[in-house]
């Protein structure tokens, strides 16, 4: 099978060109030498089946990132048929030198410049048969995301690989050699091929970029609108998707009353439970909430293809710049808010390792909406109305200083060495197919790492919570009680007795399962009941302090699982569990032993 390289600089469309030829159906592939998933699809051409292989985005190939060397190192050990070059067309003049320097490792390649229609907008015209001479290979203008100019590509890339047919596939020698002999003459051969064969407009044409500028990138009214465009998006996410989440969730649930409950009725009642209790409520947990996410993604997919991401980072980067993290951080932490998982997910657009690990430990202290609605219960239980949104908006607060603390301890073993080159692109439209493209993709690929780790979780708990076989499930009898008990020496200084103990149990799956183990464990499903029982059982110290502890402590199996399959680091995962349990326990330790002392 031949084997083609999909290389390019960032934000030039290589994602959407590449989802387009291969219609999404794109898995992660492990490759020799490389400490990183890349992507991998076959394409059928002509009935020839070839297999496609997406590389980072990179600006250089002596460049200094990690996604530099990733894509070094393949070319080093991967014999490739065929190099797909892709660029930007409306930047021609910064982007040849990618193009430039595959033509200097004598590689095959074809240079797909993207983007034609905007070039066109903009006034910027190329000869790209002119282009091609020069450069010896196939140039060709199209545009990925309105599929304009893909046949002539895949036309072009099958003579490509007709006509090299029987050539053995390539592995330039001395790589790092070769690049370094011709860098000095780069710039030159950039200028040379820009002046002979692209027509840059005398004005840039942009204006309306210019006009949306003036008013999203205000020094003073800048900030404060792009606030009010986030709370806008998670309102229309909560409204739209908290109810769809909930008839997911019922759906579910009927499916397993109605169906599967009858289907198992012949097994022994322990197998029953295991089965219904443990395996299907658990994973029927996450998939409810899917719908969340794919909405998430969906609005994430217009903000950032929209251009305004790239200025919102813009915005905030002088002042994350001094916790040794940079405006895209912020953006990312803010839409922890909703989920902490999609927005771990979004530090691949990070290329500096060191920020991107900071990052990822910072974000999951921001109060996504799995902790607010156990911060909403246990408000109205302990608290007046009047002091119920204080004590919530002071949870907000504390969730920004709990990350802002861990940004400032953890700054100097996870350096960012690499300063943030913002390029701001113009304002697009994103499309309603590539949106709901995108978000099935992320969905996808959450639901398939998620998956595994939930089962584990969810097997796991219930077990300690029906075991040994006769006690009654979550009793002091149970494992889970025990461990309840267990626990007391360590968490009763915090004021979290054994029932609250268990429910953090519950909690470390899922945030969405404390309220149902708090039931479980108190025995009252009515929600007003449930209050009754838990503010007769508990003083309000303990309450808020169980609500510390839940805030700052893991999120969930999800996001601990991510942040595994992300930072590809075991050592890594255990520090951010480690830290934020360590960060709540002091927290709550301060608070409980002050309020009690004082009282």
């Amino acid at each position: 099978m031949s084997t083609i390289a999909v290389l390019g600089m960032p934000n030039t469309g290589k994602s959407t060109l590449f989802n387009r030829l291969t219609g999404h159906h794109a898995q992660i592939g492990n490759w020799p030498g490389l400490t990183v998933d890349l992507m991998q699809a076959d394409l059928q051409l002509a009935g020839r089946t070839l297999q496609l292989v997406d590389l980072p985005g990179i600006y250089d190939l002596r460049g200094h990132s990690d996604d530099e060397a990733v894509v070094r190192r393949f070319l080093e050990r991967t014999p490739v048929d065929l190099v797909l070059v892709v660029l930007n067309a409306s930047q021609l003049d910064r982007q040849l030198r990618l193009a430039l320097q595959v033509q200097q490792l004598g590689l095959p390649a074809v240079l797909a410049l993207n983007m034609a229609d905007e070039a066109a907008r903009f006034g910027v015209h190329i000869n790209a048969p002119l282009l091609g001479e020069a450069l010896a290979q196939p140039v060709l203008t199209l545009s990925a995301k309105y599929r304009q100019g893909l046949d002539a590509l895949q036309h072009t890339l099958l003579t490509q690989l007709e006509a090299g047919h029987g050539r053995e596939a390539a592995v330039p020698e001395q790589l790092e050699e070769r690049l370094a002999a011709a860098d000095a003459a780069l710039d030159g051969a950039m200028a040379q091929l820009v002046e002979r064969c692209v027509t840059l407009p005398g004005r840039w044409r942009d204006s309306r970029s210019r006009r949306l500028d003036a008013v999203l990138l205000h020094p003073v009214l800048g900030l404060p609108l792009f606030f009010l465009a986030m709370a806008l998006m998670f309102q229309v996410i909560y409204a739209v998707g908290v109810p769809a989440q909930e008839g997911l969730a019922a759906l579910l649930d009927q499916f397993g009353q109605l169906v599967l409950k009858p289907l198992l009725a012949p097994l022994p009642t322990l197998v029953q439970g295991f089965l219904l209790e443990g395996l299907y409520q658990g994973l029927g947990t996450v998939m409810a909430f899917l719908p969340v996410i794919a909405l998430f993604f969906l609005a994430m997919g217009v903000v950032e293809d929209s251009g305004y991401l790239s200025r919102a980072a813009y915005l905030m980067d002088a002042f994350m710049e001094r916790l040794g993290l940079d405006g895209r951080s912020f953006v990312l932490s803010l839409m922890g808010f909703g989920c902490n998982v999609p927005a771990i997910l979004g530090t691949r657009v990070m290329r500096d390792r060191g920020l991107r690990l900071l990052s990822m430990l910072v974000i999951p202290f921001s109060l996504c909406s799995a902790r607010l609605n156990v911060f909403l219960f246990m408000s109205a239980v302990f608290f007046p109305p009047r002091l119920g949104g204080l004590v919530i908006f002071g949870l907000y607060l504390i969730s920004f200083a709990a990350a802002l603390l861990t940004a400032l301890l953890f700054r100097g073993r996870f350096p960012n060495n690499e300063p943030l080159v913002l390029e701001l692109p113009p304002y697009r439209l994103p499309t309603a197919g590539q949106m709901a493209s995108r978000a099935w993709s992320e969905v996808k690929h959450f639901w398939l790492w998620s998956r595994r780790f939930i089962v584990l979780g969810v097997v796991a708990v219930w077990l300690l919570n029906n075991l040994p076989v006769g006690v009654d499930p979550a009793s002091n009898a149970s494992l889970a009680g025990r461990l309840g008990s267990f626990t007391q020496p360590v968490l009763a200084p915090i004021g979290i007795n054994p029932k609250l103990a268990v429910a953090l149990l519950f909690g470390f799956i899922a945030k969405e399962i404390v309220l149902g183990g708090l039931a479980v464990i108190y025995g009252q499903g009515d929600p007003g009941a449930l209050g009754l029982a838990i503010a007769a059982d508990v003083s309000w110290p303990q309450a808020l302090s169980f609500m510390l502890f839940t805030l700052l402590y893991t999120p969930c199996l999800s996001t601990v699982a991510v942040i595994r399959s992300e930072s590809k680091r075991l050592s890594f995962t255990l520090l951010s569990v480690g830290w934020s349990l360590l960060l709540a326990w002091l927290v709550c330790l301060v608070f409980f032993q002050a309020v009690t002392r004082l009282s």
